[in-house]
């Protein structure tokens, strides 16, 4: 009996195993940011799109594609060319993610890799086509409104292949050599520009006080000139009173020299002085 009941405990644990391998079997897990589209070998790719959580499916029969729906970066490289005919090398950076509802759709037509199949293609097309409509020189004065112009028309072809574009940004923009030292050229032709006219502007601006000052001279030699013809010898007596006064002051001022009034001499004095 006790032997009996051990192998009923035997073949119930053995089928419990075996009940629970087949459940196990049959679930899977679609973890947070991501979604499932489920392929079945009767009926194909099943339009429902399974969210997160854990879920039951049809093992052999049915399997479970999961798919990131997070948004992920994308650096494209392109070398194209402007209005002008410069060449321009730039890298586009683009943020995208599927729709959510568009995965069985993607799944049919691209792959899990749609990434690979569309932006590398779509991208430099696009780029391609909104470059070519400026010059080189609006690609740098006018880069925001070339990066509108690439964001709107690269939105709505991803959008035909059933996924978003989060951001697009151009990141990277080089020109070629030749387009390079033109540039350098015209900048160096500027500042030589810029130099030279300080220069003309500083030589007129000398000119301009050699002329106010000539003309100050003349005016103050005219004035001379009325003046000596208006008081005559006076104002020339007058001129040499004041030099001599300030002669005077001078030299009372200095040690060691002596003032002598006009007409009288010290040495003259002497011989009187000494006969008495």
């Amino acid at each position: 009996m006790a032997a009996q009941f051990f192998n009923r405990i035997g073949q119930m644990g053995l089928g419990v195993a075996v009940l629970g391998g087949v459940v196990n079997s049959a679930l899977y897990n679609v973890e947070g940011g991501h979604r499932a589209v489920i392929f079945d070998r009767f009926t194909g790719i099943k339009e429902h799109v399974v969210g997160e959580g854990t879920h039951f499916f049809i093992p052999w029969v049915q399997r479970p594609i999961i798919f990131d729906i997070r948004s992920q970066p994308r650096n494209v490289p392109v070398i194209t060319g402007s209005k002008d005919l410069q060449n321009v090398n730039i890298t586009l950076r683009i943020l995208y993610r599927p729709i959510p509802e568009q995965l069985p759709k993607i799944y049919t037509i691209l792959g899990q890799d749609y990434d690979e199949r569309v932006l590398p293609s779509i991208a430099p097309e696009v780029l391609k086509a909104v470059v070519a409509q400026f010059d080189a020189g609006e690609l740098i004065t006018q880069r925001e409104m070339v990066s509108q112009r690439v964001s709107q028309e690269l939105t709505l072809r991803a959008n035909q292949f059933g996924f978003i574009l989060d951001d697009i940004s151009l990141t990277h923009l080089t020109f070629g050599r030749e387009f390079t030292l033109a540039v350098e050229m015209k900048q160096v032709a500027q500042q030589e520009a810029e130099k030279a006219r300080f220069v003309v502007e500083k030589a007129e601006q000398q000119k301009l006080a050699s002329i106010i000052s000539a003309e100050g001279d003349a005016a103050a030699a005219g004035l001379l000139a009325k003046s000596f013809g208006e008081a005559g010898d006076g104002l020339v007596e007058l001129r040499r009173i004041e030099a001599a006064e300030d002669i005077a002051y001078q030299l009372s001022r200095s040690r060691g020299v002596a003032y002598l009034p006009s007409g009288q001499s010290t040495l003259l004095n002497l011989p009187s002085t000494l006969a008495q």
